[in-house]
């Protein structure tokens, strides 16, 4: 029986910081955007897929790739923590920066494609987006799984896989409903400052982590 206790409390911030910033609209909403209203829900959910498979192979590799920095010197994680810190400061002024001059979302026009198509188009964004490699590995830096077995990176692993999945088909479903996408619009400055004020709290707390 895989035993999560030891690393609760480092699961659970993980996957708060993956679901604020998951829900926080960004490159792939907009190409969710484009497919919702340009294809349906149908081809929008298997480019949902395909973002929540590149997300989790970012996540994986940077596991790896932290845990291999620990292994070789202690204060990797003091200078990861504080990328992940600066990334999450970032955040926030994205944020901030919507809730003042909020940009509006425009419709992308896409043609009818296969659903490989859709899954790679997805998959390629995901993996290729700096500000995703960025917020990995801030996630990472908390260290929520250091030194647990593979049973428990495999369960945080795929709950992180089933958030990502989850928050971007919450978005292509929304915004493939026209009073939705209104409403969000007449409501993004609470949204976007409620999102920077998290990452900021976020930033402060990794930053002062004794680990």
């Amino acid at each position: 029986m895989i035993d999560l206790s030891p690393h609760y409390q480092g699961i659970l911030a993980a996957y708060s910081i993956l679901i604020f910033a998951a829900s926080s609209p960004g490159p792939s909403v907009a190409l969710l955007m484009g497919i919702s209203t340009g294809q349906g829900r149908g081809p929008a959910m298997i480019t949902t897929a395909g973002i929540a498979a590149g997300s989790v192979t970012i996540n994986v590799l940077t596991l790896l790739g932290v845990g291999l920095l620990l292994s070789q010197s202690a204060w990797a994680m003091t200078v990861l923590r504080l990328l992940g810190s600066a990334y999450l400061v970032y955040l926030a002024y994205g944020a901030f920066r919507k809730m003042v001059h909020p940009p509006r979302l425009a419709h992308i026009e896409t043609q009818t494609q296969s659903a490989g198509r859709l899954f790679l188009a997805g998959y390629l964004l995901q993996v290729t987006n700096p500000k995703a490699i960025a917020f990995w590995l801030a996630i990472a830096s908390i260290g929520a799984v250091d030194g647990a077995g593979l049973g428990v990176v495999i369960v945080f692993v795929m709950g992180a896989l089933l958030i990502s999945f989850g928050c971007h088909a919450l978005w292509a479903l929304a915004l493939s409903a026209n009073p939705v996408r209104t409403l969000y619009q007449s409501s993004r400055r609470w949204i976007e400052g409620a999102l920077g004020a998290f990452f900021v709290f976020a930033a402060f707390k990794l930053a002062t982590a004794e680990r």
